[in-house]
């Protein structure tokens, strides 16, 4: 057996690495133009901010209200925030009628047209495109069984 020849003969090293390589590009590629053509990254930056909300409800002479603080998180934009669960006497979104960002120790106070009756009042976020929302804060009003 001649041990000079087989030591230097690294003739099929070089093109077996290459045909590797080439896969390993056209796989990273396709990945990379199908998560583009399929809008796969789209949602990955539309998380949910944290915050704590408090609750202090209000009836008196038949008026229902409720005043709704941000105590603590992050701050987010007015116009994303909603509050839910009663029928309110005001439609108008009013997070985004008396703030631009919504910060600790910014409140609101919404009247509801009815009594409360047990209905649990939400705080809830939306995505600016709309595809996510997330419930921040709930709470459950006075009255009802």
């Amino acid at each position: 057996m001649q041990l000079k020849q087989l030591l230097a003969d690294d003739d099929a090293v070089s093109p077996v690495i290459g045909v590797i390589l080439m896969v390993a590009i056209t796989v990273i590629l396709a990945a990379v133009i199908g998560s583009f053509v399929l809008n796969l990254g789209q949602g990955v930056q539309q998380t949910a901010p944290q915050a704590s909300f408090e609750f202090d409800y209000n009836t008196t002479n038949g008026a229902s209200n409720v005043t709704i603080t941000h105590q603590s998180g992050d701050s987010i934009t007015a116009s994303q925030l909603n509050t839910t669960g009663a029928n309110w006497a005001d439609s108008t979104p009013t997070w985004n009628k008396s703030y631009t960002t919504v910060t600790a120790g910014n409140s609101i106070t919404k009247e509801a047209k009815n009594a409360f009756n047990g209905q649990t009042i939400r705080v809830v976020w939306s995505s600016q495109n709309g595809e996510t929302s997330a419930t921040l804060s709930q709470s459950k009003a006075p009255g009802g069984a």
